[in-house]
């Protein structure tokens, strides 16, 4: 799919087609992050830092889960 470069007020943006909006499952008013990939971008409504939160309180869970087993008794 080829999108085009457009003016948008003193802007330059791409409007992006319906199928693509359902296939991130985003609609007006939501957010995208753009993620540098190895093969360019990654256009994505996922914020790459909350994955990182979320996978450090993983290994931090992993680390204590006797204590939290002890604590859950």
């Amino acid at each position: 799919m080829e999108l085009k470069i457009t003016q948008i007020g003193n802007s330059l943006g791409i409007i992006l087609p319906k199928e693509v909006l359902g296939q991130l499952k985003v609609g007006k008013g939501d957010s995208l992050h753009i993620v540098e990939a190895a093969d360019g971008v990654l256009l994505t409504p996922y914020d790459p830092t909350v994955k990182e939160q979320l996978d450090i309180g993983l290994e931090f869970m992993k680390e204590y889960r006797t204590t939290f087993k002890v604590l859950s008794e």
